[in-house]
């Protein structure tokens, strides 16, 4: 089953985020999901099996150029995470189609996403949700 999410499923939400985006702290994502889930042009999905979350999507409209896109403005897939046991059961596309339904009720006609270039896992995920790959970068900085 899939819900939306409200502030009572932010520590949910933010240990499900955790999991996909090892690098930060359970405080920072209960702040950031908080955050999310109060903004109208955005909107985090979970997905419960037999009452346990085991999986999210979050999901936001983009204003500004999405690469690859000719509309404004874009449904953007911003994290998309099942736990391991409950991958291959079609649980991440079932939250996708709720991020996409969710768009396109906010007058988007484009859906987007994006992965590091490495992570062929990431991209062959999303091959198989039915995106279509438009672009590759390698983004580079310099100190000043």
């Amino acid at each position: 089953m899939i819900k939306a999410a409200t502030l009572q499923d932010t520590k949910a939400a933010a240990h499900l985020a955790l999991l996909l985006w090892p690098d930060h702290t359970l405080e920072e994502f209960i702040q950031e999901m908080t955050h999310i889930i109060a903004q109208p042009d955005a909107k985090v999905f979970l997905y419960y099996h037999e009452g346990e979350t085991v999986g999210f999507a979050q999901c936001q409209l983009r204003y500004d150029y999405v690469e690859g896109t000719s509309s404004s403005p874009v449904g953007y897939l911003e994290g998309l995470y099942v736990k391991d046991e409950y991958r291959k059961l079609g649980f991440a596309k079932k939250l996708v189609n709720a991020c996409e339904n969710w768009a396109k009720k906010r007058d988007c006609h484009e859906f987007a996403s994006d992965c590091e270039l490495k992570n062929e896992d990431s991209l062959a995920m999303h091959l198989k949700l039915g995106f279509s790959e438009v672009n590759r970068i390698i983004c580079f900085k310099k100190d000043l």
